[in-house]
């Protein structure tokens, strides 16, 4: 049963992050090699925030690792992206640094439009995003240009974070070979900014909601 978008204060992706699907490599590409992962001192796979004395989660997903930029403040998180399971490339090594980046915490406008939940993610692409959430985008608005919602234990809530990824190295983003030219999904990705990275709103069941 699906949820009303609500809450009282704050295939495809990333195809971003379904879990548990396993990495494809290529012969012949640096995708073959695998390299240690070496997440940042202070990083983790999840958080839990407090929201109007309600718990909600964010994460995990593959290769993503968040940091608060201050340890009391979970409303702006630094992140780093790694090739695990080389899920987003063949270009680079199992575990090489692909992205890092900043992510800020938005609640998004009810405009009383069920949340999808049907899937762990659920993405929903800019051309059917309501105006209103497209428009909680933080500045410079063309570098934040994916969402990601938390969840709760009914399943994802109108609270997430708007994300800017910086490619730290040059590779082309093809989910690890799964999607080809013709996916929003597939694109190149050069050190610097992201601006190609799919214009996606995804909304996340958590790991353990109740169906």
């Amino acid at each position: 049963m699906r949820r009303r978008a609500e809450i009282n204060a704050p295939t495809l992706l990333i195809l971003f992050l379904i879990l548990g699907l396993a990495g494809v490599t290529g012969c012949g590409r640096s995708g073959d090699k695998s390299i240690s992962l070496d997440v940042p001192r202070g990083y983790v796979a999840a958080l839990e925030l407090n929201l109007d004395g309600r718990r909600v989660g964010f994460g995990p997903f593959v290769g993503y690792y968040f940091k608060p930029e201050s340890p009391d403040d979970l409303t702006r998180l630094k992140f780093v992206c790694f090739n695990e399971r080389s899920f987003y490339t063949r270009d680079m090594p199992e575990n090489a640094k692909l992205f890092e980046g900043e992510a800020v915490l938005t609640r998004l406008a009810d405009v009383g439009r069920d949340l999808p939940d049907r899937d762990r993610i659920n993405p929903v692409f800019f051309p059917d995003s309501p105006e209103e959430w497209l428009k909680t985008r933080p500045s410079p608005q063309d570098e934040f240009i994916h969402f990601h919602s938390c969840y709760d234990a009914q399943g994802p809530v109108l609270v997430g974070f708007w994300v800017r990824h910086v490619g730290t190295a040059a590779f082309t983003y093809d989910m690890g070979g799964r999607v080809d030219p013709g996916s929003p999904l597939y694109h190149r990705v050069e050190p610097g900014v992201d601006k190609d990275f799919a214009r996606i709103m995804e909304f996340d069941r958590g790991l353990r909601a109740k169906r």
